[in-house]
């Protein structure tokens, strides 16, 4: 067995790192108010009043900060755009909205009309959400939900969740308070997510696979773009990265590195819901919404991304037209109309730039499936050595789906980017056994193990002098955990990208018993059932011989 070294040794179930304190007792208090409201309304009520919140939050400390200044104008929207905080108007404040919060009639002026009218909270709320898309319409254009004044939402529980979500103990700087709503915001998403099943997996990937896929790629310069991005966790996941390793400017002020970001998402609601997620942590991304999409309707046509994150919906059947045939993309071979998993892949390497690299979350099947032409799409990817590192994750880990998944992390120039040249080599990581259960039917993997994941892939690709430099140990295979494979052992196995066929199985602790003695105690036991069910058999004959019971 490889001696282990504390880079590679693998690291107890600890917890997930998730500091969920107010955003957990948040969520319950404000799930106890939806009633007879269905988790798939209900989210799209309490997402928007706590983007509102945030959008309140943001702005009055900035407005503060500007009352105190000699010069400057608190209600000039140019003064706030400076700052990179949303103009608020005063209909949209969050302190109008609580004042009136449990009037049953209200008189307000009208976005719209600019006239008076009267109207419940609901009708208040629209018009605040209408007023901020108005002032905000580069960013926020169609946005925002606008239907709290729909009869079947009870404007009692509108108004108990504006006092509840007033009252949450933001503390700290006005970046603290940022934060936690951003994280409130996005633990809404996830739990939203749980209650739906299914359909939350359409709009919600699980923090810990994001944050795996993250750590191995590193996305810290360059265009990072999802196709199907859903809420837009991997871009959030993304701007965490960046901000945990930004660099720093010469006179040791935070620097930020040059990243921009690209999506695209065919339902409108996931659309609004990623847009909202993106502008509570403050990160300006270029995402674009069709109802076709990415396959029928490329928005990003003829660009190339440094890094592709994304995690499609597995084995989708309904997803092939007749124009695409014979498109550019499928250059590895036409994709079964059956199943769009290899279109996905095709899709993602046809996007990379040259020294480009993805992450991909794919259902299993994918690794080892010879239908339908996809044994040859994998094995023409496979030589054409696009492939490398796969990781097979533990089960349970979706909300949408129990169907196991896996990694492909792809490149489109293993010698390149300051690694060492890995060309003709595939790393494979079996990450079945890692992860522990969040509740029944949900595994979640924890930060030292995201950590053990990543840390493998780094040093198998890392340059010696790199590793040295870091005071790393060089990468060493771990029979049952992980294994480098060369081009020809891959063929050797069929093209099956499956990682259990390589990493072997990890090796016993020696307990001194010898194999000879081991067998023979097993022989021995076997030899002592075979004759216990010999005399079982002769007690049933003679007992239906004799007509008795065998008690």
């Amino acid at each position: 067995m490889a001696q282990q070294t504390p880079e590679n040794t693998r690291p107890a179930k600890s917890g997930s790192g998730s500091d969920l304190g107010f955003e957990t007792d948040l969520f319950k208090a404000a799930d106890k108010l939806r009633g007879s409201l269905e988790p798939s309304d209900y989210k799209h009520v309490a997402l928007g009043l706590i983007f509102l919140k945030y959008l309140s939050e943001a702005f009055e400390a900035q407005h503060a900060l500007l009352q105190q200044e000699e010069f400057a104008d608190a209600e000039d929207p140019e003064e706030y755009l400076a700052h990179n905080v949303f103009w608020v108007p005063p209909a949209a404040r969050w302190s109008h909205l609580q004042a009136h919060a449990r009037q049953p009639e209200i008189t307000f002026e009208d976005v719209a009309t600019g006239r008076p009218r009267k109207g419940d909270i609901g009708n208040l709320i629209d018009n605040a959400m209408e007023a901020i898309e108005r002032e905000n319409a580069r960013v926020l254009k169609d946005v925002l939900f606008k239907e709290y004044g729909r009869a079947q939402y009870d404007k009692t529980m509108l108004g108990e969740l504006i006092d509840l979500f007033s009252n949450i103990d933001m503390g700290g700087s006005t970046s603290t308070a940022r934060d936690r709503l951003g994280r409130a915001y996005e633990y809404f998403i996830s739990q939203f997510a749980g209650a739906e099943g299914r359909r939350g997996g359409e709009f919600y990937t699980p923090r810990s696979v994001v944050q795996t896929l993250v750590e191995m790629l590193e996305p810290h310069a360059g265009r990072v773009y999802d196709p199907c991005c859903g809420s837009g966790g991997m871009f959030v996941q993304s701007e965490k990265f960046i901000a945990a390793h930004a660099h720093r400017r010469k006179d040791g002020s935070p620097g930020r590195p040059n990243i921009a970001i690209y999506g695209q998402e065919r339902t409108h609601t996931t659309w609004r819901l990623c847009r909202m997620n993106l502008a509570v942590r403050g990160i300006d991304a270029d995402v674009r919404w069709n109802n076709e999409g990415s396959f029928l309707r490329n928005e990003f046509a003829q660009t190339r991304f440094d890094f592709i994150l994304a995690n499609p919906p597995f084995n989708i059947s309904d997803w092939w037209q007749p124009q695409l045939e014979g498109d550019a993309r499928w250059a590895y071979g036409t994709p079964p109309q059956g199943n769009a998993n290899f279109a996905w892949l095709q899709h993602i390497l046809y996007h990379l730039a040259p020294r480009g690299t993805a992450g991909v979350v794919l259902a299993n099947g994918s690794m080892s499936s010879q239908q339908s032409g996809e044994g040859e799409i994998r094995k023409a990817m496979i030589e054409a050595d696009q492939v490398d590192c796969m990781v097979a994750l533990p089960g349970q880990l979706f909300y949408s789906t129990q169907i196991p998944a896996c990694l492909w992390l792809l490149a489109r120039d293993k010698s390149a980017n300051g690694h060492r040249d890995r060309r003709g080599e595939i790393l494979f990581i079996d990450a079945r056994k890692l992860g522990h259960l969040v509740d029944r039917t949900r595994r979640e993997l924890s930060d030292d193990e995201i950590a053990l994941i990543a840390r493998t892939y780094h040093r198998w690709r890392s340059r010696p002098e790199t590793l040295a430099e870091a005071g790393l140990e060089p990468y060493v295979d771990d029979p049952g955990f992980c294994r480098a494979a060369s081009l020809d052992e891959v063929r050797r196995h069929g093209h099956v990208l499956t990682p259990g066929r390589y990493v072997g199985a990890a090796d016993v602790e020696d307990d001194g018993v010898s194999f000879e003695e081991r067998f023979g105690a097993l022989r021995a036991k076997l030899a002592e059932q075979f004759q216990a069910g010999r005399e079982l058999e002769g007690r049933i004959e003679a007992a239906l011989v004799g007509g008795r019971s065998l008690g």
